[in-house]
């Protein structure tokens, strides 16, 4: 049974980081492409960023690009998404999702909700004074 379980939110201050966490069981990272996405009260869900399992290339949104990256550990089936200078608007329900890579390309596409298969719960991140 696939399962991702992320970890790792929390209340931060602004300019601060987190570390979110996102581990998998039931898959084999290098036949996936893993995303993270997040929902701010009254939005809708967005795309954040993603990654391929097999090579690692990657994909940002514009809203947090040279601030967050994304990266895997195959080893241990997990990605995680560090989150540096964060701002009140990066607060949101931030859960991570898997796809098999032959139905995503590590582009734009891969930021878009209705191509995931597979979602995990979300963990809250809250950046606040």
């Amino acid at each position: 049974q696939l399962q991702l379980v992320e970890s790792g939110g929390g209340l931060v201050q602004p300019g601060g980081s987190l570390r979110l966490s996102c581990a998998a069981s039931g898959l084999t990272l290098d036949y996936f492409v893993l995303g993270w996405f997040r929902q701010a009260p009254g939005k809708e869900r967005e795309g954040v960023s993603c990654i391929s399992g097999r090579d690692g290339s990657t994909f940002y949104a514009d809203s947090v690009k040279g601030r967050f990256t994304i990266s895997r550990d195959n080893a241990k089936n997990t990605v995680y998404l560090q989150m540096s200078s964060l701002k009140p608007e990066d607060t949101a329900v931030y859960s991570c999702a898997a796809v098999p890579r032959s139905f995503m390309y590590v582009q734009a596409m891969c930021l878009s909700v209705s191509r995931y298969a597979y979602w995990g719960q979300g963990t809250q991140v809250t950046v606040s004074s």
